[in-house]
Order: C-alpha cells, then structure tokens, then sequence
C-alpha cells in the first residue's frame, strides 16, 4: 500500500495560506490545519487546557486558553515559549498521525504548517508548497485584521523566516498577489501535476 504525498503548505501571514489550504479541500485533497488543531485543544474542554494552567497559571479560563494572558507570559520570554511548545507540539504531532493514518488512502495530503520552515517540519514532508504575495500587499492584508496593529505585525513578522527565503526553499510556490481565479488555477495546476 502506499502512503500518500505529504504535501507541506506554509507561508508568512496574511499571504493567503489559509486560502490556499480551503482550495486544496475544495479540490478534495485533505488539509490538516495545525493552528485550527491548536485552537480546538486550547479551546473550552480541549486537551491542552490543564497542562497549561499549570505551566502558566491565570492563563486559562471557562473558554479554554485566554490568548493574551498566556502571550503576555510567553511574548518576550524564550525559555517560556520552549516550555508551551513542549506541551503543545507533541500534542499536534499526535493528532497530524492520527489524520496521516486515517487518509491513508489519498494520493495527497496538506500539512498547512505555518511556521513550516522554522520548526523543521519540512525534513518530514514530500513536496513544500509556499503561499507568498508582495510586502506591501502582505502587510496590508495583515494590518486589516482587527485588534492587529503594527507593532504586533512587527513582532510575528519577525518571528517568522523571511518570504524571500521560504520562496528559495520552495518547491512550489503559489502566488496570492493576484485575483482568486488566478491562485485557484495556480493550486489545480499543482494538483494536476501530482
């Protein structure tokens, strides 16, 4: 039996990754989303809740993880960071084999992993597809968001390997800076491709 195509789908924010990603479900290729797996295991009753109450305690309440209390202890703090993503990413990797298993089947699957590149998750997949469009448009997508502002932008964006880079790294990539019409034909031709 064999294993299908992991396809590896990153990109900074406000490229257009999540898009990208609905494209490829839309397609019929399944998309393991690891930030939604996150949010569902820090959301209310989720899995990740005691472990970070206890690392991090006033960080959760009756809706699960309270985003910004557990950022204003784990912002500027490297060591606490480390300690989140020991309680975190074992957790996700376990889910990402759980869904590998149960689409064993496919001829593809996506891992839309934000921080792909910076993790080291691209040693574990086929194919690495980066969803990219110019700084200025990037920038403006992401200053659209509520509750974003700029020093905010500057912080993720700097947390993050730069477009250019992730670009170099490619195998493929998908360019947002166009009309959706235009990035859809750009993923069904990739998807022809496999």
């Amino acid at each position: 039996m064999t294993k299908p195509k992991i396809i590896g789908l990153t990109g900074s924010i406000g490229m257009g990754k999540s898009t990208v990603a609905a494209m490829f479900a839309e397609a019929g290729i399944p998309v393991f989303d690891a930030d939604a797996e996150v949010r569902a295991m820090q959301g209310a009753g989720g899995e990740l809740i005691a472990p970070i109450e206890e690392a991090f305690p006033g960080s959760t309440g009756p809706q699960g993880v309270d985003r910004d209390r557990l950022g204003h202890q784990v912002f500027a703090d490297k060591a606490a960071l480390q300690r989140l993503e020991a309680i975190v990413h074992p957790a996700v990797a376990a889910r990402r084999a759980a869904f590998l298993e149960a689409n064993s089947d496919k001829r593809a699957v996506v891992f839309d992993i934000p921080l792909l590149f910076e993790k080291g998750g691209h040693q574990s997949v086929d194919l690495v597809v980066v969803v990219s469009a110019p700084e200025a448009v990037q920038r403006a997508r992401v200053l659209a968001r509520p509750g974003m502002t700029p020093e905010k932008f500057d912080h993720i964006f700097g947390l993050q390997l730069h477009d250019t880079e992730k670009r170099a790294r490619a195998d493929h990539v998908i360019d947002t800076g166009t009309s959706i019409a235009e990035t859809r034909a750009q993923v069904t031709a990739l998807i022809a491709s496999l």
